[in-house]
């Protein structure tokens, strides 16, 4: 089976200078990976140019007129630009000439579009994002991560329903450990938002565990983590720049003298190791889920290892028929819950 991929070559904070050479990597990758780059095409078809394209028969450019900004109102988008390098990409799944999209672009943007264009999935009432974390067991999923900052009880359940099938196929995970994130693990705490969403989880046939607290995104105690957008947001910003302090941190005490740096050289190969299982341009590629096709949202800082990362995540989730999957348990539920 080969996946096409649209890319909006023009998202992010980069443009063509990451998206395209992240591109050809990909397909280095994947040999049943084909491409539609969607972008100004005489900026798109220069990188190309300047960087050689070995696997021509496999990528196809289409051109746009327009750019969605990153501070753009996600309205302003959706009136105003209907010729972008998103709005195209995204109407390419539409049709049938693509499989999923992938953008750095303007994630609200990309939402409202990607929402207008494509619809949810029958019932649900608004996707979520969701994207895989680090953690002592290798690496948690956690949604929602900024895509509804006001989520009530039965948008938690949906989101917890989601989380579970997307990891049950990417992950091979028959029966996925759900966690609630909460201020503590009793009953007792917590608002009557979480209180309910418990409620409704312990009475649905998810693998329901319970409260979890903020440590819980990096013991790796459960499979996925279902929170409100607003604090999954801040947890995964905080987790980011957290890497980041003790990579700095890490950088500057071996520097800091000519014992050090022979300390540091000597531990050159585990330093190397631990920074890349904590690198989180590894972990870079969010999936809108709850829409009827593959969208996945890059960082807009992403750099070519990080953009590559966010193809071959729509990549798989093509293969492993997420999207599918999600409607068929979906309706399996809704007709259960009916009888």
């Amino acid at each position: 089976m080969t996946v096409t991929v649209a890319v909006d070559a023009m998202g992010g904070d980069h443009g063509p200078e990451v998206t395209v050479p992240a591109a050809l990597t990909a397909l280095q990758r994947e040999s049943d990976l084909d491409l539609i780059l969607v972008g100004r095409d005489r900026e798109v078809q220069a990188q190309l140019n300047t960087l050689g394209n070995p696997a021509q028969d496999r990528v196809r450019l289409v051109n746009a007129t327009q750019i969605v900004g990153m501070d753009e109102l996600p309205a302003q988008a959706l009136r105003s630009k209907k010729d972008s390098s998103m709005r195209i990409a995204i109407n390419l799944v539409k049709s049938g000439d693509a499989d999923a999209c992938v953008s750095a672009g303007n994630t609200g943007a990309l939402m409202a579009t990607a929402r207008f264009v494509l619809k949810t999935l029958p019932g649900i009432d608004r996707p979520a994002i969701v994207s895989a974390m680090p953690s002592l067991r290798g690496h948690i999923h956690m949604l929602d991560l900024g895509a509804n900052v006001d989520s009530p009880p039965e948008l938690l359940l949906q989101f917890a329903v989601m989380g579970s099938i997307l990891v049950k196929y990417v992950e091979n995970k028959p029966n996925p450990r759900i966690g609630l994130l909460n201020i503590g693990v009793e009953d007792i705490k917590g608002n009557d938002i979480v209180k309910r969403a418990a409620e409704l989880m312990r009475n649905s046939s998810l693998n329901y565990q319970g409260f979890v607290e903020g440590d819980a995104i990096y013991t790796g105690d459960v499979d996925v983590i279902v929170c409100d957008g607003f604090d999954g947001n801040v947890a995964l910003k905080t987790s980011e720049g957290l890497a980041q302090m003790i990579s700095h941190f890490t950088r500057e005490e071996y520097g800091r003298n000519l014992l050090t740096r022979l300390a540091g050289l000597i531990s050159l190969p585990v330093m190397k190791s631990l920074r890349k299982r904590v690198d989180h341009r590894r972990y870079n590629g969010a999936t809108l889920v709850g829409l009827r096709s593959t969208v996945i949202k890059s960082h807009g800082s992403a750099d070519t290892l990080a953009f590559r990362h966010a193809i071959l995540e729509a990549f798989t989730e093509v293969k492993n028929k997420v999207p599918v999957h999600i409607r068929e348990e979906l309706t399996d539920m809704m007709q259960a819950a009916d009888r």
